[in-house]
């Protein structure tokens, strides 16, 4: 038996998790989270075989996140799902320790198989994300500015893109309004952008707002 733990803070799409799940024969959700601070609680205090991870969950983000839970757990293979753009997370997240990756727009057929393969100590990425990612590293690929952003400075700047405040970002991510108007400024200044308002601009014409 395959044990889960599932961490989203949409408790919709939780539920259409546990339906999924739920109905496979060789698997179980042993527990649930709705932040990064419950789930590295989660990883902690229980066995797990598999943790399937959303991007966007209040806490210190999901990059930090996803670093505490390696050091805690290296060997727990760690599926992240996200709703934005597949090639703009993936590259960090797998970098980060992630073993797969899969946008929420995939069929439940591929979420199940993807299980199933990270368990196993295999790692999963669609075939599209695949030739995608092998073409950001050709020698001739002239990558989009934001590619040069940290991954803190790549977290404010898609929930700023998504239309959210600087103190909204900053509950979020548990730091100071402060902290996240001098990662905004650092942004607009690597992307030679003027205003809040181009950043969401840039953010649209590259699919960065999911």
């Amino acid at each position: 038996m395959i044990k889960l733990i599932i961490a989203d803070d949409h408790e919709v799409l939780r539920h259409g998790l546990r339906r999924v799940i739920d109905s496979q024969a060789d698997m179980e959700i042993v527990g649930e989270a709705e932040s990064g601070d419950e789930v590295i609680e989660l990883v902690e205090a229980r066995v797990c075989d598999v943790l399937v991870l959303d991007i966007s969950m209040p806490g210190p983000g999901f990059l930090p996140t996803l670093e505490r839970i390696k050091s805690l757990k290296p060997k727990l293979p760690v599926l992240v799902l996200s709703m934005y753009a597949e090639e703009d997370w993936a590259l960090r997240a797998l970098k980060a320790g992630a073993a797969g990756y899969l946008s929420k727009n995939h069929k439940v057929e591929e979420l199940t198989t993807a299980i199933r393969r990270v368990q196993r100590g295999g790692r999963y990425v669609t075939e599209a994300l695949a030739e995608r990612l092998a073409f950001r590293f050709s020698p001739d690929h002239e990558g989009p500015a934001h590619e040069s952003l940290s991954d803190r400075e790549y977290e404010v700047l898609c929930r700023l893109a998504q239309g959210k405040l600087v103190k909204e970002v900053a509950a979020e991510l548990e730091i100071s309004p402060r902290t996240v108007t001098t990662y905004r400024s650092r942004v607009l200044q690597k992307l030679e952008l003027k205003s809040t308002a181009e950043l969401i601009k840039y953010a649209l014409e590259h699919r960065l707002t999911g």
